[in-house]
This record gives C-alpha cells, sequence and structure tokens, in this order.
C-alpha cells in the first residue's frame, strides 16, 4: 500500500539533516501513518469525517502509540502504516477529552522501537525542533519552537500551555514534536495562521505538550480516566467585544435544549463575568462535574436575560469504540 501522504511530502530543503545528536532514522521509524474510519451516523462523523487520516507516534515496545484524540474518536477500524509500507491493524486504547491525546494498541508486532517521552518544558523559545509525519524523512520537517502559550479552543477545549511551532507541516493531526534530543515534547494538532505586524500570516502548528500524558498514561491504558468528566454544553463559541459570542450549537445538545442560538452573546457564568474565551470555560467547569446546572447570563439582540442549562458529559454522545 502506498502511504496516504505521498502528496504531502515536506519540500527537500525543509527537511532535516541527517546530522543529529541522535539516531534520526530510528527516531522517525518511531512515527507511523494512523488511518481510522467511523461510522456515518456516528456523532463527530460530519464534523470529523468518516475517514480520518493523521500520525501516532510508537511510545510502548507493546506497539502503544500515542495520537491526537480527535483522529480516533467512535472508531470501529484503526490500521497503522509504518516506514516500510507494513500495515498493521490497532484498536482505540481510550481518548482524553481534556489533553486531547488518543492512545490505540497495535493487535500484531510492529517491531518498532518507541520513542522517548520528554519535558517540552526543557525547550526555549527558538529551540530547533523536528516534526515528522509517518513516512520517514521524505515527512519531516526542521522547525523552531516560537512560543509555548495558552490555548483555548473554540469547540470547548482549553489547554494552559500549548506548543506552537514554524514551519507548519503540510500534514500535521497526530505528528511528533522532536526535540534536540530525540525525544517526544508534543503531539500535533492543528494547522493556524501566525499574524505577524507586517501582515503576513505564515502557517504554525499547534502542539500537546508531551508532559500532560505521563499522569493519565496507566489509566488512559486501560481505558478508564479516573477524573470526573468536565460539564458540556455543545457549542461552539468565540470571543466577542463582551462574553463569548455563540457559532453553532449542538443539535440535541444542553445549549440548543437551552434554547440557545447562533448570535447569543454570553456574558457571565453563575453571575461572574466572561473576560475571554479561556475564562468561559474556566468559570463553567468550576460549577462541578458533568451534570451540574450553568447559570449563564445571555444577550440576545439587545435583550439580556438568565438562563439555566443542565449539562452533561461530552463522552456520553459518542459512539463506544471496541476497547469500551
Amino acid at each position: 500500500m502506498a502511504s496516504p501522504f505521498d502528496e504531502f511530502e515536506v519540500d527537500r530543503a525543509l527537511r532535516p539533516s541527517r546530522d543529529q545528536a541522535f539516531d534520526l532514522e530510528q527516531t522517525l521509524n518511531a512515527v507511523v501513518a494512523l488511518y481510522a474510519r467511523v461510522p456515518g451516523d456516528a456523532f463527530t462523523a460530519n464534523s470529523l469525517g468518516p475517514e480520518r487520516f493523521g500520525h501516532g507516534v510508537v511510545i510502548g515496545a507493546r506497539g502503544l502509540v500515542v495520537t491526537i484524540g480527535y483522529l480516533i474518536t467512535e472508531a470501529e477500524e484503526v490500521m497503522l502504516l509504518t516506514n516500510d509500507r507494513r500495515q498493521v491493524p490497532a484498536r482505540v486504547v481510550g481518548y482524553d477529552q481534556v489533553t486531547g491525546f488518543g492512545l490505540v494498541s497495535a493487535l500484531e508486532p510492529l517491531d518498532l522501537p518507541a520513542m522517548p517521552l520528554g519535558d517540552s518544558r526543557k525547550l526555549a523559545s527558538g529551540d530547533a525542533v523536528i516534526v515528522a509525519g509517518g513516512g520517514g524523512l521524505s515527512h519531516a520537517l526542521a522547525g523552531r519552537l516560537i512560543a509555548r502559550q495558552p490555548f483555548a479552543g473554540y469547540w470547548e477545549y482549553l489547554l494552559d500551555e500549548a506548543l506552537f511551532t514554524a514551519p507548519g507541516h503540510p500534514h500535521w493531526s497526530g505528528a511528533a514534536v522532536i526535540g534536540p534530543g530525540g525525544a517526544l515534547m508534543g503531539v500535533t494538532s492543528l494547522q493556524m495562521n501566525q499574524m505577524r505586524p507586517d501582515g503576513r500570516t505564515p502557517i504554525i502548528n499547534m502542539s500537546v505538550p508531551i508532559e500532560l500524558l505521563p499522569p493519565i498514561l496507566d489509566d488512559l491504558a486501560r481505558g478508564q480516566l479516573m477524573r470526573e468528566p468536565r460539564p458540556w454544553l455543545g457549542l461552539l463559541s468565540q470571543e466577542a467585544d463582551e462574553g463569548v459570542m455563540v457559532l453553532s450549537v449542538t443539535p440535541g445538545g444542553p445549549a440548543d435544549r437551552g434554547e440557545l442560538r447562533r448570535g447569543d452573546v454570553i456574558l457571565a457564568v453563575d453571575g461572574q463575568t466572561i473576560t475571554s474565551l479561556a475564562d468561559f470555560y474556566t468559570r463553567l467547569w468550576a460549577l462541578g462535574p458533568a451534570g451540574v446546572a450553568a447559570p449563564l447570563r445571555v444577550e440576545r439582540d439587545g435583550d439580556v436575560f438568565d438562563v439555566e442549562i443542565r449539562t452533561i458529559d461530552r463522552a456520553s454522545r459518542l459512539r463506544r469504540t471496541q476497547s469500551s
């Protein structure tokens, strides 16, 4: 089988030099391409697609692979493709809604080296990194860490610190961020545009720092996280001049049942004024675990009113995988 990423090869001028302080070829062999198939009627099929391609990184001798969770959410089939073009079936092990990490386990021997887990907090802005997808050197990019800062996603997601690297990888989902010593520093999640003072908007990547994985790894590998699920409203939102504006609501979700709609501006949570998207999530999640009632103050067409919405666990809307 040909690599599904042949058209996404990194320009030769942007590939890393083979002259590294570690065995580059062996390290890149720990990165695999990943294909996931999701039922067409799954909750995430419309938003994320029924077929998903990305990457994963071997982190365990028995074929444990870390990836970005949206690739494998509700997947009923997962296939790993090694750099020597072997196809190895895998099963979903777990997906952590808080960090965004996903785990799969190979169902046949991968016979690949495991990449050691590093600590991205040891990286400084400007430090060299390699962002690598499955496919070897032709899918690896020499980049740099340009920032480490909070990230709030419009889909009710927040990282206290995320990694931002440049230039952007042409196929970023689940790609490995590799540090100067050959250790895994992060897993790539998004492609974004960086706003520069000169008006240019170069493409960059946002990645989840790998040090968020060890505290949950054992539980996630068992397919059962011990933390209580966060309350979920089921809306997409963005920052407004005051509060956050609703972009859309999930049909049948809590926000939909609470009759929120596109264009509404959420001004406060439990009487506390919202100053940013991150502030909105922080105040919402501070109310308690999933199932708690969320008192919101909302502005619509110049009118301000209060509404109380009963939250749920986001995972309750997802199809159970073979690991569940």
